[in-house]
């Protein structure tokens, strides 16, 4: 099947790509450019992945997926949001608490809580927020939810886990790509023995298995998200995206450090920017294991 982006979901993820690169509010930018627009339903799911996957290619340090998927779901329940406000989602494992390292946690204004079978609009003066700091450097933080905020219709705590899950496989599949990139130009143009690395038999191997690892991830990403865009059954299919992320996503973040050798481990050097990505999208999703555990029993 050709899961090839429209043209207008092209031109949406190149606008995305030019405000990260140049801008020095993106987030501003991205609000008032319309990638975030006034009204949700004007960009569907495919349209959020595009952007999305540019976002991972820059590690762009934005709320896009916690803020859009909010707005989204509030939508649904017939409410309207101004689009520049941050929103984030804590998908509880259990009624009793939330998710460990909420996104946006000390900067969000309003949380999405997804609790047993409910999903809660709690305001953030009403939480306890203890903050943090994630692997990559960017902010959040955990708080405990024992109940109270305000139901929101229309809306489960699967239909916002799928897409959450979703969105953070298209981000991992734009982190896995530029990363790829950067490993091959370094492969490339760094010189032992007289040969650029890339012509060793053993760094070609990895390139070409990255290579592969990022198609899985792509083709993936794009079979689940195009599914949940038609209104079909995606269960399978996002967790199969979900463990090609996480799994694959392991693999490419560990060859680009390895291939660059020392530098590969310099915190201060580009590459270790999109290794920490890779790892902490990893860790959100949950690990391969528990993917096929959940694929398994789809099937």
């Amino acid at each position: 099947m050709d899961f090839t982006l429209t043209e207008a979901q092209r031109e949406l993820a190149a606008l995305t790509r030019e405000i990260v690169e140049s801008s020095g509010a993106p987030w501003a930018d991205l609000v008032k450019a319309g990638v975030v627009p006034e009204d949700p339903a004007e960009l569907g799911v495919l349209e959020h992945c595009a952007v999305l996957v540019e976002l991972g290619r820059a590690v762009a340090a934005v709320p896009y997926l916690p803020a859009t998927l909010a707005q989204t779901a509030l939508a649904l329940s017939g409410r309207r949001v101004d689009p520049a406000t941050v929103l984030s989602v804590a998908l509880a494992e259990d009624p009793a608490g939330a998710k460990t390292a909420v996104p946006c946690a000390t900067s969000a204004e309003a949380f999405l809580v997804a609790s047993g079978d409910e999903v809660f609009l709690v305001q953030a003066a009403d939480l306890d927020i203890a903050p943090q700091v994630l692997l990559d450097g960017s902010e959040a933080g955990t708080f405990a939810f024992t109940g109270g905020g305000e139901p929101v219709e229309g809306v489960t705590p699967g239909w916002l886990t799928t897409r959450y899950a979703l969105g953070l496989c298209a981000y991992q599949l734009g982190v896995t790509e530029r990363a790829l990139e950067l490993t091959a130009e370094h492969a490339r143009t760094r010189v032992q023995f007289g040969r650029p690395i890339g012509a060793f038999q053993a760094v070609a191997q990895r390139l070409a298995d990255a290579y592969v690892d990022v198609s899985a991830i792509r083709l993936t990403l794009w079979q689940a998200a195009w599914r949940l865009a038609e209104g079909l059954p995606a269960e399978a299919e996002v967790a199969t995206a979900k463990f090609w992320a996480a799994d694959a996503g392991h693999r490419v973040a560990h060859t680009a450090v390895h291939v660059h050798g020392g530098t590969g481990i310099d915190m201060g050097h580009g590459v270790h920017r999109y290794f920490t990505a890779a790892k902490r999208a990893e860790f959100e999703l949950g690990g391969a294991t528990a993917q096929l555990l959940r694929l398994s029993a789809a099937m």
